[in-house]
């Protein structure tokens, strides 16, 4: 594609997105905070109701003017105006009609402080939104002036000004979850999630897996609402409607349209109106429980569904059980079977939920029968294959099987509310119950929304940043918000948590019984730590080991506890865990890395790190997690590779040696001496004539030699996985030829991949940042003495592959797995990575050129002796991408990197940036 035409679209969409209300909450509305002024009010439509939050309700919360219509047929227009004490911000007006067509404001003016004017025409008769974006204005007041309507006493229902986050210093307004929303997994989008919570709601909008799956931004229409979306773990699918609904047609049944000009999202909270069922719908959450708000606009029957039954996401409900505990309360579980990816073969789910007011009565639904009047239902067991694939040689499929579930019916008047709680647990009724509890005692929906704020306020707001575009800092604070979003806990607030590590395995199933256990407290009688629910660790090294641990090392204290919690459960430590089990996803023993980086870093306090370190060598061997061939691994224990597959060497040879680092720090030579000498092997893989890393077969003979084929690699190939040896990349150099013939391989590859933004599927391409293999090559620069590369290449694959802002662009529009892209692009835009994940005997970090003015990062005082660690840029700017020179701590200095003891005791470092490399700063 022409780049020119390219970057332009990309510009008009990061435009478009900057300007969405998505990243603003319901109180960065500022319009109830100006003074009204309105041409003239009929009586019981005062101004005020333009403010009232009351919308689309036909006679209720409205302004409507005094008519007037002259004999040749013109109307007297009306007017309102705004006004703030103080300047404000502003980048977003929603003017909503009063939902009655006997009177239609069409059309009208805005103008604004500044002197400008924006014209508004079509606006919709039925009190829809029409919401007008536009770059951020400052202004004192705006004056919507109607010019053009239908009817007499003309008016609005509502109008919304929305703050732009530069009126703001809370993160939490930077945040814009729509970001690739279009390409996305099903659990990518979920605003209504605490940080690594139990329960994750959203609308779904698309029913599939991945790539577009769950909530797609694309979409028109609201499929349900569903409460957990994890990593191959899924359910509980709710729909508030209107009217007379036949739940026996599934989704395609009780579905709805929705606009996004009405729609608010951001961590922690979401709103939209769902069209055809008249209803407002707002979410937010506690750790454990999901909170809706339901909004009714017209008066009719009311149903809520609660379907419990058929594919959802990633994963099928069946044997659906629930019960009426009262006409408040309803209570029971389903199996979650059926997943694609591996795991468990059936997870046990189990749910409470409530409403603030009594149901008139409980109707329910099974496969095409209905049910009226019910006291309880219970659902199929039955599934049935709806596509299959072929992976890793096991069929593996959808599955559909039969919806079930129950509806709980309302009157409703238009302007009345019912909410709803669903807590869930993974071990018993009783604890889902115990949870809901805990945490969610009250039915002030307002509480809870921000109470969740506060918790992302704090999380997000570990990191601040100065400077910058607007654009930059939006796309940074996103990338926090999913670092920190997707893997869930599984344990509830009892301490009791689902194991499902033991049983028969079946490919990459296990066909096990559920066993609860309960989790080690501490001194106060609390769990010390939490289980999760996680994809792949895959590669980590390169993302979340080091930026967890740079804002967040509690989070690295509680993931490594639950990794060796699940060995000591079902003795293998897990690649990607699903509610309690074994998915046996992607490749080696992962969790290696991570707990080695834990450990090194001082960090391990929540387990016994020489526990761990015989939970990771026993993995390391064979019958361990590394590899699911015995005989795989035990040929690369006697010869240094494994046959046929280069990726999976590298990766076991980076896992060797980060363990062979946690030996040498224990004082275990033995242990050292050993895994050392494996981490070795891959040596045996270079092939002397195209000067990179090639697979082998058990004669010795290679695989073949075509450097861009993902044959012998795991998603990726010559060209991208040969650095990943990230341990090894001096003696890569010797064998390449030196450093210069080092740099200028690397150099060649990114010049292939830069007219690509660097963003490849898997194996195809030079260099790929959409998908893990890739995403330490630029860093490998800093190793052979060419840290100037480091920081050009760095600079280019920030923005081109991780720099847009639109619905299908952000991460390489490819697979964003659960933070880790954005662990890449977070660790880019502060300009520090780790080659080696910190998982060296000295943990270090290596500077690149931060896009950002000022970092500064709020150090954890129960883990870090300092208070905090700031980062400044002197002459930053697009065109400045090279260190000039450095100070750390007043004092200069010359290297790419310093250690992670100075960074946790606190500090500065200083980079004066420029628009030529220095070539003398960095160099070893």
């Amino acid at each position: 594609m022409n780049k020119t035409f390219y970057q332009g679209l990309k510009a008009v969409f990061v435009i478009f997105l900057a300007l969405t209300s998505s990243r603003l909450d319901a109180s960065e509305n500022i319009a109830d905070e100006a003074k009204l002024k309105v041409s003239s009010q009929l009586h019981g439509s005062e101004a005020s109701n333009l403010t009232d939050g009351v919308i689309r309700m036909h006679g209720i919360g409205e302004w409507a003017s005094k008519g007037e219509r002259k004999a040749w047929g013109a109307n007297l227009l009306p007017w309102l105006q705004m006004e703030w004490e103080s300047a404000r911000n502003i980048n977003a007006i929603v003017i909503y009609d009063r939902p009655g067509l006997d009177e239609h404001t069409a059309g009208g003016v805005l103008k604004f402080s500044d002197g400008s004017i924006i014209r508004v025409n079509t606006i919709p008769n039925n009190g829809d939104a029409k919401k007008i974006e536009f770059p951020v204005k400052t202004i004192e007041w705006v004056r919507f002036e109607v010019t053009d309507g239908e009817g007499l006493n003309l008016g609005l229902s509502e109008i919304e000004v929305f703050a732009s986050p530069t009126d703001s210093e809370n993160p939490l307004f930077w945040v814009n979850p729509f970001i690739e929303s279009a390409k996305g997994r099903y659990f990518f989008f979920t605003p209504g999630a605490h940080p690594m919570g139990m329960v994750a709601a959203a609308p779904v909008t698309r029913n599939k897996n991945q790539y577009g799956g769950g909530y797609n931004y694309n979409s028109t229409e609201v499929l349900g609402f569903e409460q957990i979306h994890g990593w191959c773990l899924s359910g509980i699918q709710i729909m508030p409607t209107l009217g007379n609904i036949d739940p026996t047609l599934g989704d395609q049944g009780w579905k709805s349209s929705f606009s996004h000009d009405d729609e608010i999202a951001m961590p922690g909270y979401q709103r939209l109106y769902l069209k055809e069922h008249h209803v407002w719908t707002e979410l937010t959450s506690t750790k454990r429980t999901t909170l809706y708000r339901f909004k009714y606009t017209k008066a009719d029957k009311a149903s809520i569904l609660t379907n419990l039954g058929g594919y959802l996401g990633n994963s099928t409900m069946i044997n659906a059980d629930v019960r009426k505990v009262n006409q408040n309360e309803l209570e029971g579980s389903f199996e979650s079977a059926g997943r694609f990816w591996g795991g468990p073969e059936k997870v046990k789910v189990f749910f409470v939920i409530q409403f603030d007011k009594s149901f008139k009565s409980l109707d329910g639904w099974k496969d095409k029968e209905n049910l009226n009047n019910v006291s309880s239902v219970k659902g199929s067991d039955t599934m049935t294959r709806r596509d299959s694939v072929i992976f890793a040689g096991i069929t593996q499929s959808y599955w559909d099987a039969p919806t079930t579930g129950v509806t709980a019916n309302y009157d409703v008047e238009a302007g009345e509310e019912v909410q709803m709680k669903i807590a869930i647990s993974y071990t018993s009724v009783e604890n889902a119950r115990k949870n809901l509890q805990t945490e969610a005692p009250h039915w002030e929906f307002d509480r809870y929304k921000e109470d969740a704020f506060k918790i992302w306020e704090e999380k997000l707001g570990r990191i601040a940043v100065k400077g910058g575009t607007e654009q930059q800092r939006e796309k940074f604070y996103t990338d926090l918000w999913h670092i920190l979003l997707g893997r869930r806990i599984l344990n509830d607030v009892s301490g009791d948590y689902p194991d499902y590590t033991q049983g028969e395995r079946q490919g990459n199933f296990t066909k096990a019984d559920l066993k609860v256990r309960t989790l080690p407290r501490d001194k106060d009688g609390k769990a010390k730590f939490n289980m999760y629910n996680f994809d792949a660790l895959w590669l980590t090294q390169w993302n979340l080991n080091i930026v967890w641990g740079l804002a967040w090392p509690e989070i690295l204290d509680d993931f490594s506890a639950s990794l060796v919690q699940y060995a000591d459960n079902g003795g293998l430590l897990p690649r990607g865990a699903i509610a309690g089990g074994y998915s046996y996803i992607m490749t080696g023993n992962p969790a290696t890395n991570m707990l080695v980086s834990t450990y090194m870093k001082d960090l391990m306090t929540k387990t016994n790190p020489k526990h761990a370190f015989k939970v990771m060598k026993n993995n390391h061997m064979p019958g361990g997690m590394m590899s699911d061939s015995v005989e795989d691994l035990e040929f690369y224990i006697e010869n240094g590779y494994c046959p046929g597959n280069a990726g999976k060497t590298l990766e076991w040879s980076f896992q060797d040696w980060s363990l062979s680092q946690m030996a040498k720090k224990m004082g275990r030579t033995k242990d050292q001496a050993y895994f050392s000498k494996r981490a070795e092997g891959w040596t045996k893989l270079f092939h002397p004539d195209s000067k990179l890393l090639l697979p082998k077969d058990k004669s010795g003979n290679w695989v073949h030699t075509d450097l861009l084929s993902g044959q012998g690699w795991v998603e990726s190939n010559a060209w991208q996985g040969t650095w990943s040896v990230s341990h090894g990349i001096s003696k890569l150099s010797q064998l390449m030829g030196g450093n210069d013939a080092l740099a200028d391989k690397l150099n060649f590859a990114f010049e292939q991949a830069a007219p690509e933004d660097f963003v490849f599927g898997y194996s195809d391409g030079y260099v790929s940042y959409a998908n893990q293999p890739g995403c330490s090559n630029a860093h490998v620069f800093n190793h052979v003495q060419k840290p100037w590369l480091t920081q050009y290449w760095v600079r280019r694959v920030n923005e081109q592959a991780y720099g847009a802002t639109t619905v299908d662009q952000g991460y390489g529009g490819h697979d964003e797995d659960q933070g880790q892209m954005s662990g890449v692009s977070a660790l880019m835009s502060m300009g520090l990575f780790s080659l080696t994940g910190n998982n060296s005997i000295t943990p270090t970090y290596e500077i690149t050129s931060p896009i950002f003015d000022e970092i500064t990062i709020k150090l954890n005082p129960t883990y870090y002796e300092g208070q905090e660690f700031t980062i400044k840029t002197l002459d930053n700017s697009k065109e400045n991408t090279y260190i000039q020179k450095a100070t750390l701590n007043n004092k200069p200095l010359q290297k790419y990197w310093f250690t992670h003891d100075v960074f946790q005791k606190g500090g500065e470092l200083i980079l004066q940036l420029g628009p030529e490399p220095n070539t003398n700063w960095g160099i070893e």
